[in-house]
């Protein structure tokens, strides 16, 4: 009877084990597909950083290497190549541009606009911990 029971639950945990890894690599996909358009903003991009087409100043710092690797972490997790190390360095660029730009003008999230960077980097920290899920080139890797 316990053999049994242990063959019907094995199954359930393999079906939920594979939907879970579908859906954390979709969302993978399609969050780091959105922040890579965050970071093309920085070069002036979709309205760029002011609304009218303008970009961060070339090689300034933090503005235009934060563009460059919101850009470079965004396409690496994109396709899933490094992902846990590109997901860190994205949750800290993030942390960094929420508690120097926007912590300053106010504490809350909402009140100083930083409520994307603050979301951004707690779900990349969240892809860093559970990894990339399906559809990632490190899966390739691994085999």
């Amino acid at each position: 009877m316990t053999t049994t029971t242990a063959r019907e639950t094995q199954p359930a945990t393999t079906a939920k084990t594979q939907v879970t890894g579908i859906v954390t690599g979709v969302s993978r996909i399609v969050i780091s597909f959105l922040f890579g358009f965050h970071g093309l903003q920085g070069f002036g991009f979709f309205g760029g950083i002011d609304g009218q087409g303008g970009g961060v100043p070339f090689g300034s710092f933090p503005g235009w290497w934060g563009s460059v690797l919101e850009l470079a972490g965004a396409l690496l997790l994109l396709v899933g190549l490094a992902s846990r190390p590109a997901a860190i360095l994205l949750s800290g660029v993030m942390a960094y541009a929420y508690f120097t730009v926007h912590a300053p003008m106010g504490l809350l999230p909402l009140q100083n606009m930083g409520e994307p960077a603050a979301v951004y980097s707690w779900i990349f920290l969240l892809f860093a911990a559970i990894g990339p899920g399906r559809f990632a080139l490190d899966n390739l890797r691994k085999r």
